[in-house]
């Protein structure tokens, strides 16, 4: 698996990211969300890099233009609910993409035991085309993988994956890197070193459903 960490590198990235950790600062939701957004959407214009493009005639009115516009099919795949927000900056840039949608949570038993469980997947064919799997954390890796092999097991194998988590864990990253070819990319902002008892990324930046659209039950 690669990785590409976005935030080794100074752009505005690294001051949305800031904001999304500050505890006084996501208390405001739609901030939380609209950085969310542009995190996407940075993370969609970095990702359009290294996909296929191919040179077209485009007829202008005084002429003909040749421009390298992009030839990947895309399936931008999130998992509900705290990855809709980048989901949403992905669809802003890649227009003609399809969507997919999965839930993946976790079911707790005693102690600091849980299980991922990820009962809906809807998603079009990924025969031929590149998969971008969306999510805000990057804990364990569990629901990632499992949500990947769910992808997989409805829609079928995709010619290249992409993985986006801007805030991820060395433990995740650790985990996910044997068990991934070449073919499977990771994207991120930050790579945290630490993971509580509840496997919960530290700094991290909390629960990042509960801060962009409410605390559930």
């Amino acid at each position: 698996m690669k990785v590409i960490n976005l935030g080794e590198n100074n752009s505005v990235l690294n001051n949305f990211i800031a904001e999304m950790r500050d505890a006084s600062t996501q208390k405001d939701s739609l901030r939380f969300r609209t950085n969310l957004v542009r995190v996407g959407e940075i993370f969609a214009y970095e990702l359009s890099k290294v996909l296929n493009y191919s040179v077209k005639d485009v007829v202008t009115p005084l002429g003909i233009a040749k421009v390298s516009t992009c030839d990947t099919p895309l399936v931008i795949a999130t998992i509900l609910r705290a990855g809709l927000p980048i989901h949403e900056g992905f669809l802003r840039f890649f227009d003609h993409a399809e969507a997919a949608f999965l839930s993946a949570f976790r079911k707790y038993g005693k102690g600091d035991y849980f299980k991922i469980r990820a009962d809906y997947c809807t998603t079009p064919s990924l025969e031929g085309k590149t998969l971008i799997l969306t999510d805000t954390m990057l804990a364990t890796g569990s629901s990632v993988e499992i949500g990947l092999n769910k992808l997989r097991e409805e829609g079928g194998d995709p010619v290249a994956i992409h993985l986006v988590c801007p805030i991820s864990s060395l433990y995740a990253v650790d985990h996910l890197a044997p068990k991934f070819d070449d073919d499977v990319t990771l994207w991120t902002a930050a790579i945290d070193e630490e993971l509580t008892s509840h496997s919960y990324i530290v700094p991290g930046l909390g629960d990042a459903g509960d801060l962009a659209f409410g605390a559930k039950l």
